[in-house]
């Protein structure tokens, strides 16, 4: 299956934008299913970092282990999850627009189901993404063009 895509403009430059999406802590506040994210290791976020996120679907909350693969900022991100019977691939581009006043962010997210994970993606995970992905898009663009991204 082909990855779900969105994107959105941001009246923020690709600088202020990149540095508040790929800070992990910040996931909650701008992601519906994300409940809590811990930063596992020492250290500021980089390639090779580990997080365990954790998300509510429904009544179940699940963890799971993403890794960084790729942080070329201010322009790209790439997460990929190594652990549990859904693993999320994240690919994210920030485009300049307006003479880098305003930022196009486009996020890509694809599945990999294991075990019971293959089944569940298909039914629950992607109509419950392709649900919540354009409003989770939605809270970034509020929480940036208000200035309370920390």
């Amino acid at each position: 299956m082909s990855a779900i895509k969105e994107s959105i403009d941001i009246s923020r430059s690709p600088e202020e934008v990149f540095t508040y999406v790929t800070d992990p802590t910040h996931l909650p506040d701008w992601q519906e299913s994300a409940v809590s994210v811990r930063l596992l290791g020492e250290g500021p976020v980089a390639v090779g970092s580990k997080v365990a996120v954790t998300r509510r679907m429904g009544r179940r909350s699940m963890v799971s282990i993403m890794q960084v693969i790729e942080l070329d900022p201010p322009t790209s991100w790439h997460i990929h999850g190594i652990d549990g019977p859904v693993r999320g691939d994240v690919q994210g581009r920030i485009e300049p627009i307006d003479d880098g006043e305003h930022s196009r962010v486009t996020i890509a997210l694809d599945f990999e189901g294991h075990g019971i994970g293959k089944a569940l993606v298909p039914l629950v995970v992607r109509p419950h993404v392709r649900k919540e992905m354009p409003r989770n898009e939605q809270t970034l663009k509020g929480i940036l063009e208000a200035g309370a991204a920390r």
